[in-house]
């Protein structure tokens, strides 16, 4: 059950003038994680979330047919026995309303809700030299100071809605489908646009047809979308998952699920027909396994480009129209350097003859009118328009708000040329701020539940280090941040990921740097303990100005803190 509008429990009020612990932004997968461990470390904490309820993106994306493209059993959390055993998912890859169910549930089983104000945005977080500590401005007026910043913000949470001209114009109804409405929206008997075709839009478009008058998809760029061949998880599956759970865990410390392997660059070039026959029976099994087919699937083309022409030979077998089809197959970028997307008949769709596919390369979209869509060649005649256009990824959210570190520079002044971050944790000069899955760490490349799990543990440890030695603050240093950068886009550079347009590199954002924001390198989970191992190699600790006894710890410093409830 959900805090009510604006209300929060006693935990998350903190008295006048004291100084919290941390606070934490976002209440997703990774902001309610960083609650639970940094409450059971100790800490007073604060979560600041701007929906109404717990979720992330989860809460504001609801549009039809949006589900996980990562199996469920997978899609969960890893770490606490009790929460696996009083969930059981319901499909192999699951809904948006039970993914939902399965986090306030989560936020229910460790009482998180009360540590949250909800409905609540974060203007502002300036960090106070003399203090040291952050001041974490918010929309309804409310200032937390607090020894450390945390922010889960999300990397899908700032939807992007491009600037075409006359939208303002249209005199229909207009949805985005990262901010869907919560009550249903009927499309019987509407002549619906919808316009963009990645993963959004490749979930809904199939759905949205079933019911409307007439669909129109506008298509700037076609995307490599795989069958998932979804069905119902029996008891079988679940027992066979917890029985080999304790490998699964292991394997997740030294595999880089969605990564490239180290493997990758000697890794021999299989025969086409042996190709051939793998990608067909992962084509089968559904699922986007076929990015793990060989380890040099995204660093050579002579393997990708066979993956290509097995796809691309699948849509024009799905699609009845040849110039449809044609027109559905991605030619200019390699497979999976986009985020692959994973489908239920989307490609089957265009066969409709309710369905319409619009080639924006081929007629450009010029402009909206009050009564539709006007191209370079024709006109449409519109009800509704439905953006399945994305976010503003990675750094969208961390941008949108004034965050200020040392000397009161700006985090946009110090990322005007693009992220920069160490080991996407910290960045240089904005003193005790972590960034969950932040530009420069593998983010949303792989499983990001699991992403988010690994930063929330090794930045709970490091605070636990700095308590245990008394320090005051940390960050990453200048020149241990730039070798890192330097490392992340030197290993995308040695893969086909830049060779596509896409929004792991910001240019779906007019004015964004281009810059390759993810890392999608080998052993980057023992990159991090390593450094940490050898005392957080590339971190700068202070003790500070004057003794705080860690303010916002709730028993005594020198008493170690006891395992996280629930297993933890």
């Amino acid at each position: 059950m959900s805090v009510p509008s604006g209300e929060i429990g006693h935990d998350a009020a903190p008295a006048q003038g004291e100084i919290l612990g941390a606070v934490v932004v976002g209440a997703g997968f990774g902001g309610l994680y960083a609650l639970h461990r940094l409450r059971a470390l100790g800490l007073s904490v604060v979560g600041i979330e701007a929906a109404p309820d717990v979720g992330g993106t989860w809460y504001w994306n609801r549009y039809p047919g949006v589900r996980c493209d990562v199996p469920s059993l997978l899609y969960s959390y890893t770490w606490s026995p009790e929460l696996r055993a009083g969930w059981r998912w319901s499909e192999r890859y699951a809904a948006q309303a039970e993914i939902l169910r399965y986090i306030g549930h989560a936020a229910d089983r460790f009482g998180l809700r009360p540590l949250i104000r909800f409905e609540t945005r974060v203007v502002g977080a300036i960090y106070d030299d003399n203090a040291e500590v952050w001041t974490v401005s918010t929309n309804r007026g409310d200032c937390f100071r607090a020894r450390f910043c945390i922010m889960a913000t999300g990397c899908l949470s700032i939807p992007n809605t491009p600037d075409i001209p006359g939208l303002s114009d249209f005199a229909g109804t207009i949805l985005h489908t990262a901010q869907w409405p919560h009550e249903p929206v009927d499309f019987a008997g509407k002549r619906v646009g919808v316009v963009g075709t990645g993963s959004s839009g490749i979930q809904a478009i199939p759905l949205i047809a079933e019911t409307a008058r007439h669909l129109t998809v506008f298509q700037r760029t076609p995307n490599f979308s795989l069958p998932s061949r979804n069905r119902p998880l029996t008891e079988q599956d679940h027992e066979q998952f917890e029985a080999g759970f304790e490998a699964y865990l292991e394997s997740l410390q030294h595999s880089d699920f969605g990564r490239v392997p180290p493997t990758a660059e000697t890794a021999p070039i299989p025969p086409r027909d042996v190709q051939w026959q793998r990608y067909e029976a992962l084509w089968q099994e559904g699922g986007g396994a076929i990015l793990y087919a060989f380890p040099n699937i995204l660093t050579h083309h002579g393997v990708n480009d066979v993956a290509c022409d097995f796809v691309r030979g699948k849509i024009r077998e799905a699609v009845h129209d040849p110039q449809t089809a044609d027109d559905l197959c991605p030619t200019d970028h390699p497979l999976g350097v986009k985020r692959i997307c994973v489908d239920s008949g989307y490609f089957e769709t265009f066969n409709r003859p309710n369905v319409t596919l619009v080639n924006l390369r081929r007629e450009p979209l010029e402009r909206f009118t009050p009564t539709g869509a006007q191209t370079s060649e024709r006109a449409f005649e519109l009800d509704m328009l439905v953006f399945a256009t994305g976010f503003d990824a990675v750094t969208g959210a961390l941008l949108a708000m004034d965050i200020r570190g040392r000397g009161g520079r700006a985090l946009k002044e110090a990322w005007s040329d693009g992220p920069r971050t160490y080991l996407g944790l910290g960045v240089a000069g904005f003193p005790n701020l972590f960034t969950i899955t932040g530009p420069g760490s593998p983010s949303v490349i792989g499983n990001v539940i699991h992403n988010c799990e690994h930063h929330v543990d090794w930045l709970v440890a490091c605070i636990e280090h700095m308590r245990r030695d008394d320090l005051q603050t940390v960050e990453p240093e200048a020149a241990a941040q730039d070798q890192w950068m330097d490392h992340v886009a030197d290993v995308a550079s040695r893969t086909l990921y830049p060779e596509a347009n896409s929004w792991y590199l910001g240019v779906n954002i007019p004015g964004k740097p281009k810059v390759f924001m993810p890392y999608v390198g080998a052993g980057y989970r023992h990159t991090c303990s390593q450094i940490a191992a050898d005392g957080y190699t590339g971190f700068r600790f202070e003790e500070g100005t004057t003794k705080s006894h860690w303010p916002g710890v709730q028993r005594d410093a020198g008493q170690a803190p006891g395992p996280a409830p629930g297993g933890s």
